[in-house]
Formats: structure tokens, sequence, C-alpha cells
């Protein structure tokens, strides 16, 4: 059974938002970009949307990853910590169903406390990932405070995972399995520009990855990374504030 979610209206279609906010990449330009080389900038397009809505009318295009973030138990109230869990895991279980069969996903997630007890994201999505028969390609440490630090309310690091739907090379060129920072956060919920680049430095020299998509993309540090390092991104986020922010986002 699907985990519960908040309800939300049908998104409209990709090209009738893309015309309303005056974008000049949709959807389907996007994609193509996945099958040719880059000789143009990259596009950045923004939907305001329901992430599974979003990801069931848009199959995967071939080239395409997922870099992402997924919302906390904080961030649904009308949700208790079990029903949150099965919506986390469900929702990780989409997006690894979903990905591109030469792509890869990639989650950034931060443990919580929640009511006494220690909620480790980590482990959710690895749950999710054995359940949807996807391969861990690597699992990465983000120190959001210094090596040390005693952090009384959240824990003081970050988990950064990437999955693949089957086993996948060693790397040619390994990135460090320990980040000390993640790096300037736009934003209180940002994944963090150092972190992003990590991410998508993986994606281009690993990969080969045109397209990057972020179903929950907040302010947007993922899409803009991605788009300093090359690719055309895309971003999904229920929030028309995000939206807005995700549009204007620009990273160095």
């Amino acid at each position: 059974m699907s985990a519960p979610r908040p309800s939300v209206e049908p998104p409209p279609p990709l090209e009738a938002h893309a015309a309303a906010q005056g974008e000049d990449a949709p959807l389907q330009l996007a994609a193509d970009a996945a099958d040719a080389p880059h000789a143009t900038k990259p596009t950045r397009t923004i939907v305001q949307a329901d992430a599974f809505a979003w990801l069931a009318e848009h199959p995967a295009a071939k080239g395409t990853s997922v870099v992402t973030s997924m919302p906390d138990v904080s961030e649904f109230p009308e949700l208790d910590l079990d029903g949150w869990r099965a919506w986390f895991r469900e929702t990780a279980r989409v997006i690894l169903r979903w990905v591109a069969d030469d792509g890869v996903a990639i989650f950034f997630q931060s443990d919580v406390r929640h009511q006494g007890a220690w909620i480790d994201k980590g482990y959710l999505v690895q749950r999710a990932a054995e359940d949807e028969g996807a391969s861990l390609v690597w699992h990465k440490i983000v120190c959001r405070n210094p090596a040390g630090t005693i952090a009384i309310g959240r824990p003081s690091y970050s988990h950064m995972l990437c999955f693949s739907r089957a086993p996948r090379p060693l790397p040619l060129r390994p990135g460090p399995d320990v980040l000390p920072e993640a790096g300037v956060m736009p934003w209180s919920r940002a994944m963090g520009v150092e972190a992003c680049r990590v991410a998508c430095r993986f994606l281009r020299e690993e990969t080969t990855t045109r397209l990057v998509i972020d179903p929950f993309c907040g302010h947007g540090t993922v899409v803009a990374v991605a788009n300093l390092l090359g690719f055309d991104a895309l971003g999904v986020d229920r929030s028309r504030k995000c939206c807005r922010a995700a549009r204007a986002l620009v990273v160095e």
C-alpha cells in the first residue's frame, strides 16, 4: 500500500506551466538534451507540482539522474512518526524505481531526534534501496559542524548516499568519504553548495548523466550547482515561493 502523503490538486501540464511562468526551457527540451552533447548554456526548468504526481507523469529519459533531499518529519504536521517513516521509505522507493537505467539517485539526508528517539535517515533510505534491489554505489558523511562538536539537538553530520539499479564499476576518480563541511547553504534546509558540487562532480566524471532532477528542490541549490557544472537541471516543488527562489538562485 502506498504511504500516506498530503493530498494536492493534480499539477498543471508542464508545457502550460512553463508558458505561464515565462520559461523558455520546457521539460521536453531538457530531456532531449540528455541524448546530445551540450552546445548551449545549460537549461533550468522549475515546476510547481507534487513530486509523486510529477514523477508518475514523466518517465525518466536516458541520461537522467536524481540528486535530492527528502522532507523531514517536522514538515508533515499531519503525519505521526510512523506515518512519516512509511512516507519517507515509499518516496525513496519511488525515486529509485523512477531513475534511468544509466543514471543514479543521490540522497542527502540529516538524521533527527524525535521525542527522544534518534531517526537514522541513512538507514531508512538503504531499507528502501534493499526493497527495490538497488545497489549502494557509495555512502559519504558530510560534517555539519567540525569533528568533535557535541551536538545536543540535531546531529552534527549528514548522510549522502548514491544508488544505481545495478552494481557499477569502481570510480575512475574516487572522491572523499568524509566531507569536512557541506558548504554555503542558500537557505536553512539547503543541501549545501559543496555537498552538491561533490555529487554533481561524480555525475560528470563517472556517469553519462546530462539531466539532473531534484523532485524536492526547495530554493534550488541542486539545480543551480548542476547548471554550474554543465548539466541541464529540473526542479520540482509544491511551494510557489520556493519555485520562485529556485528559478533565480545563482551559485559560484
